[in-house]
């Protein structure tokens, strides 16, 4: 049974678009909620989200390309290249039978589908684009990733909800591990802050309405929560087997030991009150990485600053660690970015992977008053330095959907 690691990682986010900007924006306590500015949101009870700034398609991935791209695609090609690039690895040397590619993406190319809608009412079905369905459809990233690496090897498109970065990353783990492929790009992307999507989840009273104070709108675990913060991006992974990593001498981030999936099967959207799928699939990530919850000593939580939710992962995370659980430090980078719905798994991941590499644990910002239902160690505020071994990852999604990845520090 082959190891995993992690040997390149690619991030498009609201706190940055390269791994240094994110990294040491995340470490720093800094919010990327802002007013949205990319259409009118007058009439709107939610005004706020997690808005990618500073990203020129065109000069990533060039005019012509980008054109035929929704935003979801062209987040998860240049986070891919980012960690192509990071990764060291040479397309001649890898066997592309042997290179596969899992990225999801939670709703797709929600951007293109409306755009060609209001063309379809406004101007008639001639000006309706025929790339629609190739931009619109969920898999077209992994496609166009797959293409552009010339991937020959497995490729999918889990969907997941918001749990598709670390269904995709662990099952790119599991075929890894098997002995099927070599090299995975593994992780998820979103682009979904359109004015569809915002009425829906406003008019569900799913979204904070803190308009006024946008980088203190996502404040997980704290008493003042009112609700998620939307957000966009993309989080992309290299996931190599070791004997593959270390045959050419490859930088290794971490080394992915774990994996767990459960289902809430309890509601379309609410989690389960008392975190009953959360544990399981926490459980069941340990049990695949053959440890015990004592060796954990850090948990990056899913924590989307909602009332239910935050309480119900608290409960999952008493219930599996006991005792112990007041010595674990847990911290919830959605403060900082907001939700990024399918690209949160893979940048979360990415962010646990560095943290025990470099040994910074990166803060739960906004926490001024916490839950006296949320009473765990959160990692308020301030970044801290910690000898880290093992970190549990969670990612939870509509539909009860639950995936928790194992990370270990690779020695």
């Amino acid at each position: 049974m082959e190891r995993v690691v992690i040997t390149g990682v690619g991030v498009v986010s609201p706190i940055g678009n390269n791994i240094q900007t994110f990294w040491h924006n995340l470490i720093n306590g800094k919010s990327g909620i802002s007013t949205i500015n990319t259409f009118d949101v007058t009439h709107f009870k939610t005004k706020i989200a997690g808005v990618v700034h500073d990203f020129n398609a065109d000069e990533v991935l060039g005019r012509k390309e980008a054109r035929r791209l929704d935003r979801f695609s062209q987040f998860a090609l240049a986070a891919a290249e980012q960690a192509w690039i990071d990764s060291d690895l040479d397309a001649n040397g890898v066997n592309a039978e042997r290179l596969g590619v899992y990225v999801g993406s939670g709703i797709g190319g929600i951007e293109t589908l409306i755009a060609n809608i209001d063309m379809l009412r406004q101007q008639g079905p001639r000006r309706v684009s025929p790339t629609l369905v190739p931009a619109m459809m969920s898999n077209a990233a992994a496609a166009h990733i797959s293409i552009r690496w010339n991937a020959m090897g497995p490729s999918l498109s889990p969907v997941s909800a918001c749990a598709i970065g670390n269904t995709a990353i662990g099952e790119a783990f599991r075929l890894i591990r098997s002995g099927d492929v070599d090299v995975m790009f593994a992780g998820g992307t979103e682009a979904a802050i359109t004015d569809l999507s915002l009425a829906s989840f406003s008019n569900a009273t799913a979204l904070s309405t803190r308009n006024e104070e946008p980088t203190k709108a996502s404040r997980p675990f704290d008493e003042s929560r009112d609700g998620f913060v939307m957000s966009e991006g993309a989080g992309i992974l290299i996931l190599e087997s070791l004997s593959h990593a270390l045959h050419r001498n490859a930088k290794i981030y971490a080394e992915v030991i774990g994996y767990g999936t459960s289902s809430d099967a309890h509601h379309i959207v609410a989690t389960h009150p008392e975190g009953k799928g959360a544990y399981l699939a926490m459980k069941s990530a340990l049990k695949n990485a053959n440890i015990s919850p004592e060796e954990i000593d850090v948990i990056s939580a899913h924590a989307t600053s909602t009332k239910v939710g935050d309480i119900s992962e608290t409960l999952a995370i008493k219930q599996l660690f006991g005792e112990q659980v007041y010595q674990i430090p847990v911290t919830a980078n959605k403060s900082m970015l907001g939700h990024m719905l399918g690209a949160s798994g893979g940048v979360e991941a990415i962010a646990l992977a560095i943290s025990l590499k470099e040994g910074i644990i990166p803060p739960t910002i906004n926490l001024e008053n916490p839950d006296s239902l949320c009473d765990l160690d959160y990692v308020a505020s301030v970044a801290r330095q910690a000898n880290i071994n093992i970190g549990l990852t969670n990612s939870f999604g509509f539909g009860g959907h639950n995936a928790a990845l194992v990370l270990k520090k690779f020695k």
